[in-house]
């Protein structure tokens, strides 16, 4: 069962939500709240697989809820879809760097949000690649060199494509086409990248494979 935390200031949205979720047999909405603080709380309480975090609430707004769930060591298993009325840049790239596994819109059609649970749930990153690549471009601006993450030294020179795929979108499925592999060992080495750079989940590879060259703007799969 997909224990899940609705989190937004507006009760109508939160009903909503927690009667299309709660009308999935495997998943269950296990609390709900309207400002930051209330969330951070809940999640401590409640520690649910998934939160659906609103970007603007009162009492401190989302991301810096998210922030502050991620960074606790005891909801390493939270992942957090954040949710808002546009798809700002800007939002997209706080999220991802505070560890958001994803990013929707809130006039997402019902089917795509119980996909998009599931798909966080399993540990896949909630990134198209459209909103991989104005990720990428956006966090251009001001470029500056960043230091290589702890690990990156020991992928190996697959795990070092597979990252490079994983950063410009490309799902587990997409990434076997394009390297001629199962998708089970493409997820495999997905999971032992992670492992080796300490990563909590693909959003934070496409970060990394970013940052560390990797991956440039206007890079083309």
């Amino acid at each position: 069962m997909i224990r899940v935390l609705i989190a937004d200031d507006q009760t109508l949205i939160r009903a909503g939500f927690k009667a299309l979720l709660n009308a999935e047999p495997d998943m269950e909405v296990v609390a709900e709240s309207g400002t930051g603080a209330e969330t951070v709380a809940l999640a401590r309480a409640h520690r649910p697989d998934v939160i659906l975090m609103d970007v603007r609430m009162p009492g401190g707004d989302g991301l810096s809820a998210s922030e502050t769930i991620l960074a606790d060591p005891a909801l390493a298993a939270t992942h957090i879809i954040i949710l808002t009325t546009f798809e700002l840049d800007d939002y997209i790239i706080k999220a991802v760097r505070v560890g958001a596994a994803g990013f929707l819109v809130k006039d997402t059609e019902p089917e795509e949000l119980i996909r998009a649970v599931r798909v966080v749930h399993d540990g896949d990153a909630l990134l198209s690649p459209s909103v991989t690549r104005r990720l990428m471009t956006a966090m251009a601006v001001g470029v500056r060199e960043v230091a290589p993450p702890p690990g990156l030294d020991l992928l190996t020179g697959r795990e070092r494509e597979v990252l490079a795929l994983v950063g410009a979108g490309l799902n587990n499925a997409e990434i076997a086409g394009r390297l001629f592999i199962t998708p089970l060992t493409a997820k495999t080495h997905v999971s032992r990248i992670m492992a080796k750079l300490a990563a909590r989940d693909r959003a934070q590879l496409v970060v990394t494979a970013y940052e560390s060259g990797l991956v440039r703007p206007g890079w083309h799969t």
